[in-house]
Parts: C-alpha cells; sequence; structure tokens
C-alpha cells in the first residue's frame, strides 16, 4: 500500500468561519493561503511547495538580516548560520524550516508553539507561541515569547506576509503611514541614516499607485490611526478589492518588498510583502528596537488583516 506523501511543510491546519479559510503549516508555524469569499487575500503557495521566498513565514527569534551572522551581547561574540550566503548574512532567523506543535485547535484558530533549545549562535531557551485567530472582521495573529532560561536573551519578531488584491502591483493603490525609511547598503544593511520619505518615491502616506518603485526597504517613525493601531492599506483600481494590515506599535518597524527579481517569473510584482517587525534589520549588531527578555520576563503582539 502506498504511503501518502508528507507536504513540504508538514500538517496542515485549516482554519475556517463562514466565507473566511486561512491554512497554517506545521513546518515553520506559517500562514499558507488565507482567502475570503474564494478571494486570495496573501498571496501564498501550494501545498505540494516548499516555502518559497518566506511567504507568509514567522521570523523569530529575530526578523530580517544579521550582518556577516555576527553579533556581540553583554559581551560575548555569536555567530550564527549564514542562511542568506550571497550577502553573507543570517536572515530571518531560526524557526522558519522547524515543526511546530499544534498545543490548541479549533475550526476557527490554531495555537502553534515550539521550544526554542539553546545551540550554536544562539545560546538562549524561549518558549515561542503564535495564535491565529480568525474573527468577524479577519484575521489576528498573536505571537508570544517567554525566556526559558537563566540569562538573559536578544529577541526580535517578524511576520512575511504577501499581501494581494488580485492584479500586478504596478496598478494597486497603496497607503502607509510611515515618515522615514532606514538608508541600506548593497547587503541590505541600515547604514544608520534615516532618510524623510515625504515627496520621495516611498511616501505613501496618501493613498496613491504603487507604479515602478521597487522596494526591499525598511520603514520607520510609523503613524498609528487614533486607537493605537498602525494600518497599512493596499487597495486595486477601482478600489475593490482592497485589504488592511493592521499592527500593535510594539511592531516598530514596517519591511516592504517588491519581488522584482524573484526566480519564479509568473509571481514577480504579483503581490507585495507588507513584514511587520519589532526591530530593525541588522537590530543584533545596532541595537535598533532589539527586544532584551530577561530570565522569565514575557513579550507579546498582534497584528492582523481585515477581511
Amino acid at each position: 500500500m502506498a504511503v501518502a506523501a508528507i507536504p513540504p511543510s508538514g500538517q496542515q491546519y485549516v482554519l475556517t468561519s463562514g466565507d473566511q479559510c486561512a491554512v497554517v503549516t506545521e513546518v515553520g508555524a506559517g500562514l499558507r493561503s488565507y482567502e475570503v469569499d474564494g478571494r486570495d487575500v496573501i498571496d501564498g503557495y501550494r501545498e505540494d511547495e516548499v516555502c518559497p521566498i518566506a511567504r507568509g513565514q514567522v521570523l523569530l527569534p529575530w526578523p530580517n538580516r544579521i550582518e556577516n551572522g555576527e553579533y556581540e551581547f553583554e559581551g560575548t561574540l555569536y555567530r550564527t548560520p549564514l542562511t542568506e550566503p550571497a550577502r553573507h548574512n543570517a536572515l530571518h532567523g531560526l524557526t522558519r524550516w522547524v515543526k511546530w506543535t499544534a498545543l490548541h485547535q479549533a475550526d476557527d484558530h490554531v495555537l502553534m508553539s515550539l521550544v526554542l533549545d539553546p545551540q550554536e549562535g544562539y545560546p538562549f531557551n524561549l518558549r515561542l507561541d503564535v495564535d491565529y485567530r480568525l474573527l468577524a472582521g479577519g484575521l489576528t495573529i498573536r505571537t508570544t515569547a517567554k525566556n526559558l532560561g537563566r540569562h538573559a536573551a536578544p529577541f526580535g519578531a517578524g511576520h512575511h506576509p504577501y499581501i494581494t488584491v488580485g492584479t500586478l502591483i504596478d496598478q494597486a493603490l497603496l497607503k502607509m503611514p510611515a515618515l522615514l525609511r532606514l538608508e541600506a547598503n548593497d547587503r541590505l544593511i541600515p547604514t544608520g541614516r534615516l532618510l524623510p520619505n515625504r515627496g520621495t518615491p516611498f511616501d505613501f502616506l496618501e493613498l496613491r499607485p504603487i507604479g515602478s518603485v521597487s522596494m526591499d526597504t525598511a520603514f520607520a517613525s510609523l503613524i498609528p490611526d487614533s486607537d493605537g493601531l498602525i494600518r497599512v492599506h493596499l487597495e486595486a483600481p477601482g478600489s475593490k478589492p482592497q485589504v488592511t494590515l493592521w499592527m500593535e506599535p510594539v511592531y516598530e518597524f514596517l519591511m516592504v518588498f517588491t519581488p522584482d527579481a524573484i526566480p519564479d517569473v509568473a509571481r514577480r510584482r504579483r503581490s507585495i510583502a507588507i513584514e511587520p517587525m519589532t526591530c530593525a534589520p541588522n537590530a543584533f549588531r545596532s541595537g535598533d528596537g532589539l527586544i532584551v527578555l530577561q530570565p522569565g520576563e514575557s513579550w507579546g503582539g498582534s497584528w492582523g488583516i481585515l477581511r
């Protein structure tokens, strides 16, 4: 008898609520798909694919890059694997390709959990949880971390959804409440300079077409709405469909990536990655937004997508 093949992303946790459907993966606790009324809200990937270009992945215990995979923390130098060898960087943390455990599951939510054991380059012990919930207003994702070890631990959190409104992003309209962006070098490591967005091609304080703008850019000085939440809005020409991504202000940075030169030509500029991040790229070296979890201390933050 033939044995059914295991999907590359492991067990698939299908969440449904009304006309909403989301799929969360065992490998990496990522968001493989999210649909509303049969329409893709995120540009995910097939069940038989290995997750490409971080689609829907959770980025822990750091998002984005560590230059040379090296950082100093409390007087000790650590070296992590170079997972972006072409740029000689450590990229997007340590949990993307690890199998997580579903602690609780119902029709409309799943709680994914992982104990990140001490390892070379990151000798810290964290309990990590990512809770996905379909609510009447859309999808909410809450991430928590607790330091289980005896020593302080550097930490950052991020997420990597690709948002789609069914058109090439050149025609889509974007509103993003960011006053500044981080200048970066050719390895996409911030130089330390903050650049104003007003009056530049990166000025999306008001809703306008993305056009040919290319971004692999970290944004800062994010402006919250009156309720304290930060919202990024994407819509198709003619105003429908439209998608709003929101995040709590613990996410102080926003990485925006337009997939211009990815290997899969058919997927280029089909969607835009809008990535909530608690810290800047290279924060383990610069300290920009870095969270330090003391022994026994917990952190939590939520973001989501309005239906």
